[in-house]
């Protein structure tokens, strides 16, 4: 059969964007793989798909899958690019939408100019929300985990977006061992779930470099809940203000967060790259 499909990309993160609300399919991680390749495939950090929601205050059920076929739970770019997709695709004239995802709903409001503002939700700073635990490679102080790798003792922020992220503070973004540290990282036991490893820059109180090693995909152009783990983790450690500016490789995000028990807003762009059809 014939899966017709959309290429988005939000800040050079990209995905494939797959309606199952019109259409009728069954995929597997490895029908999700293999579309991922970007050989032999279609090629995407992740595959986002739509459904019917399974709850009433929900319009869309959003789900998100890595190119290596595993789900993942969060995605803000994803976010982004679906609201656009479904008022694109006219499956709503509401220019806010409320997405149920696999932790929760969150709300996205497609703004007159083609941006896209999430409200990520709050962040946690509990390393039993990622999980993370101690063990012989990782000793936890509050949100901070201690972790030794190849040698060298890291110094990483613990935060949950819905999905875990563990920050690395450097000095210089653009000389950070991204390649190296990263998959090292992610491959400790103290991470059950795996981690999404990002290296944050502070420039100034308004204005964040960053670098995000996600788990199933290595290092994507951009990743939304990334830059709010990381501008939460600056800001918890009073190194920012209340708004900033995410730099990263793909682009920039401007983000907003108050504080503790407030939500996280993300603003930024959705682009649609091509539609097509492949054979499943």
């Amino acid at each position: 059969m014939q899966l017709e499909f959309t290429k988005m990309h939000g800040l050079g993160n990209d995905f494939v964007v797959i309606d199952l609300i019109t259409q009728s399919t069954m995929l597997t991680a490895a029908d999700i793989a293999r579309l991922g390749d970007r050989h032999t495939g279609i090629g995407f950090d992740q595959m986002l798909i739509v459904e019917p929601p399974e709850i009433p205050d929900a319009d869309f059920r959003y789900r998100i899958f890595n190119a290596d076929g595993s789900e993942a739970e969060q995605c803000g770019n994803g976010a982004r690019c679906l609201t656009r997709f479904v008022h694109d695709r006219k499956l709503t004239v509401k220019s806010e939408v409320t997405l149920q995802t696999n932790t929760g709903t969150i709300l996205c409001h497609l703004r007159e100019n083609g941006q896209v503002e999430v409200d990520m939700g709050a962040p946690s700073f509990d390393p039993e929300k990622l999980p993370c635990v101690a063990t012989s490679e990782c000793e936890l102080d509050g949100d901070i985990a201690r972790v030794h790798v190849d040698g060298q003792t890291l110094e990483l922020a613990l935060v949950s977006m819905g999905n875990p992220h563990a920050i690395l503070f450097v000095d210089d973004i653009f000389a950070a061992e991204v390649e190296r540290i990263g998959p090292a990282v992610q491959s400790l036991t103290a991470f059950p779930n795996g981690v999404n490893v990002g290296f944050c820059q502070v420039v100034d109180r308004g204005f964040l470099r960053l670098r995000v090693y996600e788990r199933g995909a290595g290092e994507t152009r951009a990743c939304g809940s990334g830059a709010c783990a990381a501008a939460a983790a600056a800001r918890r450690r009073e190194l920012v203000d209340e708004r900033v500016k995410v730099s990263l490789p793909g682009g920039k995000l401007r983000l907003s967060w108050q504080g503790p028990d407030h939500h996280i807003m993300m603003l930024g762009p959705a682009a649609v790259v091509f539609e097509g059809r492949i054979e499943l």
